[in-house]
């Protein structure tokens, strides 16, 4: 079937994006979408942003819809253009983050189309999306589209993939133009339940909150709550940014390494309410929390049953008109403060650093958090390095931390390139190891092609962390764990960013400074130190502690 001019399923299905508020469709440019690229390069209200890699491109779709909570879209081309995007995809249902994917599948018309033979890979996504539906006709793309928009945000937020024949979309459509619309949950019982968990947490001793990402645009209701009711807040894995990590009530982030004394309102808890979130292993310190002495209130529209011991209710509703209803339904309280906080901030303090001859990970974190804006977005990796970024940055502003739950590698960089397109006032700092920057670090050019001026911090130490540390407590030597020194700085300038190479911590604050008023990309690799693999953890000591197994 040839593209042909006119109202087209091309033309419709854009028209559908752009009064859904979709900003950016993002893709590594195939041949399949042609007659759908050709109308979004021809419309000023949508972008194309081309990624030089699937892998890349997926994690860009999910960071923007986990910023702001609307679908980006992701095309996905023949077999191994869509296999590149499972792990983006995966990550958008982990963390319930809106993403449509539109999943070439092969044409209505082979001998037509004369193109090579394309496998149709739908199922594939089917454990990892909430819907996934093939189009039997041309017809049917723009109300599987306007379905799809709206899927992806009512109820348990989440992937939707739709496959659509290679050559539909220059087909003529003369049919109405569907509409996306994201139906609201029923409200009639809503006052009830927060009554009824109102009447929990005044007969309660000792209640708290567990926070996720869901809850972020419920983020001044909670503080109010969290003040009249004096409640501890802890923020769940990687959702820092969902409550004030300054706030008085603030009872820490459940992520890794988190000491015991910080889990003191936790473990006293006689009520917890779970503020959308699923509680994942992370959150729940291994599923170790709540006990099954404990009463669970899970709040959240779609929200998963948890298969526990103990008291659960499940309340289907968006957290901050529940928030509303609980404050007018509960009694104010004043509880005694928890020692989780006071030990938060103990935590939470930069270790003096001085002693160490080599630069540390804590003084790249102090010297961006010194230096950056308040309202920086961070977006981060899986890796150790991580932990020096969630224990010593102390988020305090809103939508300001983007990371993968799920452990995935290579996020940060991507995830960066589309916070700045969808925030461009604000600064973005991608923190990376040196191991991911090299899966998915090719996405720096695409910044410097759609002028998105992010700061991508490498914290090389030659070394793949985790698994060395794992090595040295049961081997007590290290196997395959090494990754020779890149010059990233001579990289990214090959990229057409800037590149800046820190040996020293005194070169960090100027070259920090520097990089943050630049209006281009820049990647600064800093060399830290190859013994710190965690905050509280020295390779040298685990190597040193360790007895190996006898035998060859």
């Amino acid at each position: 079937m040839r593209y042909q001019a006119g109202a087209t399923v091309a033309q419709t299905a854009v028209r559908i994006l752009i009064e859904a508020r979709v900003r950016r469709v993002y893709a590594v440019v195939g041949h399949s979408f042609l007659p759908l690229l050709d109308v979004v390069q021809r419309e000023r209200e949508i972008t194309l942003v081309a990624a030089r890699h699937d892998s890349g491109a997926a994690f860009m779709a999910e960071a923007e819809g986990k910023l702001t909570e609307r679908p980006a879209v992701l095309l996905a081309g023949r077999g191994p253009g869509a296999a590149g995007l499972v792990i983006g995809v995966q990550t958008a249902f982990q963390d319930e983050t809106p993403v449509v994917v539109l999943l070439e599948t092969p044409p209505l018309d082979p001998v037509g189309a004369g193109e090579l033979p394309t496998s149709d890979l739908t199922a594939m996504f089917e454990p990892i999306a909430k819907w996934c539906v093939r189009a039997e006709d041309p017809d049917g793309v723009p109300g599987l589209l306007a379905e799809a928009l709206t899927r992806s945000r009512e109820g348990r937020p989440g992937p939707v993939v739709i496959g659509v024949p290679s050559d539909a979309w220059g087909v003529p459509y003369d049919s109405a133009k569907p509409v996306a619309t994201v139906r609201p949950p029923a409200v009639g019982t809503l006052g009830r339940s927060a009554e009824a968990v109102a009447g929990l947490v005044d007969e309660a001793r000792y209640p708290v909150v567990i926070v996720g990402g869901r809850a972020r645009s419920a983020r001044d209701e909670l503080i109010a709550v969290a003040d009249e009711l004096s409640l501890p807040v802890y923020n769940a894995f990687r959702r820092q940014d969902a409550f004030p990590e300054t706030h008085e009530r603030y009872a820490g982030h459940l992520g890794l390494g988190i000491p015991a004394r910080q889990l003191d309102a936790l473990e006293r808890a006689d009520v917890v309410l779970a503020l959308g979130t699923q509680l994942d292993q992370v959150t729940t310190q291994g599923y170790r929390y709540p006990t099954a002495q404990q009463t669970l209130v899970l709040v959240g529209t779609g929200i998963e049953a948890q298969r526990r011991r103990g008291l659960t209710f499940r309340v289907d509703a968006e957290v901050e008109p529940f928030l509303r209803e609980l404050r007018a339904a509960a009694t104010p309280r004043t509880r005694r403060a928890s020692a989780a906080n006071a030990a938060v901030h103990t935590f939470m303090t930069p270790p003096d650093t001085s002693g160490n001859t080599r630069v540390h990970p804590v003084d790249v974190v102090r010297a961006l958090r010194k230096l950056a804006p308040e309202d920086t977005i961070v977006t981060s990796d899986a890796g150790n390095f991580a932990q020096f970024m969630h224990r010593y940055w102390c988020f305090t502003a809103p939508r300001s931390q983007l990371g993968p739950s799920n452990a995935a590698m290579g996020y940060a960089v991507p995830a960066a390139v589309a916070a700045k397109l969808a925030e461009p006032r604000r600064s973005v700092v991608a923190m990376v190891g040196d191991a991911g920057t090299l899966m998915t670090g090719q996405e720096i050019e695409t910044a410097v092609r759609y002028r998105a001026p992010v700061m991508v911090v490498v914290f090389q130490n030659g070394l793949h962390g985790p698994l060395a540390m794992h090595q040295a407590r049961s081997h007590g030597r290290l196997s395959g764990v090494t990754i020779p020194l890149t010059d990233f700085a001579s990289w990214a300038r090959g990229l057409g960013a800037a590149g800046y190479t820190v040996d020293d911590r005194e070169e960090l604050e100027p070259i920090i400074a520097s990089a943050l008023v630049r209006q281009r990309p820049c990647v600064i690799d800093v060399r830290t130190d190859p013994d710190v693999v965690t905050p509280d953890v020295r390779l040298s000591g685990l190597l040193g502690a360790a007895r190996p197994p006898s035998g060859p």
